[in-house]
């Protein structure tokens, strides 16, 4: 019987509903750049396809706009956008999604692996853990992989092949914790078993091959609500918020 022995933390629309921050500072860098873009929740719904911030610009600019756009400017873009997103942290306006804290907590608790498999900048990245968790929660995760570490980004697996070699360990003794398409399909093509909370910007996303599909964690105040499940899944697991206990109950019958 394979014993699930961590689990990875994707970050933005899973630790938090990141991304309508990530467009308000979009916005905002285009502004201050004089530029007459507007990115509205219809429009970054279509970019959010696109993994990575400089990517997402570059992709906006060719695809929409039939343009092209100075490498430069690109740079200079994604400094503003995150400076702006960074501020928005720092303002505590970015609560954690339900049940992640708790998650986390028990998994500390209870000598759970931990680890961090993103794409996003790694400023933004210890900005949100610091913020929401403390400022020694950077030292909870053993591994924490961001663009600096795995330039290539989801739905390609490098991030998570990554962690796996830094934890020494085989996809299928975690799991992963996702939000999108391109996380689970950067997770299950290397047979990672992904656990999807979908937020506004991703609920239509295709998440073939999730081990599980939910709204939320949930919590106390929070209920959950079971999306989809792969055959193997006894949806009556979920019988309130899924805390650590339930993730090894579903991985069990996963991979068994």
């Amino acid at each position: 019987m394979t014993e699930l022995k961590a689990i990875i933390f994707d970050v933005d629309g899973t630790l938090a509903n990141t991304e309508e921050a990530h467009r308000i500072a979009f916005n905002y860098a285009f502004e201050k750049a004089g530029l007459s873009w507007n990115w509205d929740v219809e429009l970054y719904t279509k970019l959010l396809k696109v993994t990575g911030g400089k990517e997402r610009i570059k992709y906006y600019v060719s695809e929409f706009l039939h343009e092209t756009i100075e490498h430069d400017l690109v740079v200079s873009l994604h400094e503003a956008k995150n400076a702006q997103y960074q501020a928005i942290i720092q303002r505590k306006e970015l609560p954690l999604r339900s049940g992640i804290l708790p998650l986390i907590n028990q998994c500390r608790e209870n000598n759970m692996k931990i680890a961090i498999a993103t794409t996003t900048s790694p400023g933004n990245v210890r900005n949100l853990v610091t913020a929401t968790m403390g400022d020694d929660a950077l030292d909870w995760f053993e591994v924490i992989a961001d663009a600096e570490v795995a330039p290539v980004k989801k739905p390609a697996p490098d991030v998570y092949e990554y962690v796996l070699e830094k934890m020494y360990l085989r996809a299928d003794e975690c799991v992963a914790l996702e939000d999108s398409y391109n996380g689970v399909a950067a997770a299950t093509s290397i047979k990672i078993p992904t656990l999807i909370t979908v937020n506004n910007y991703t609920a239509h996303d295709d998440f073939a091959g999730a081990m599980l599909v939910v709204d939320e964690l949930g919590d106390e105040n929070t209920p959950n609500h079971v999306l989809a499940a792969a055959d193997s899944i006894d949806k009556n697991l979920i019988n309130g918020p899924i805390d650590l206990d339930t993730i090894k109950k579903l991985h069990k019958s996963f991979v068994r």
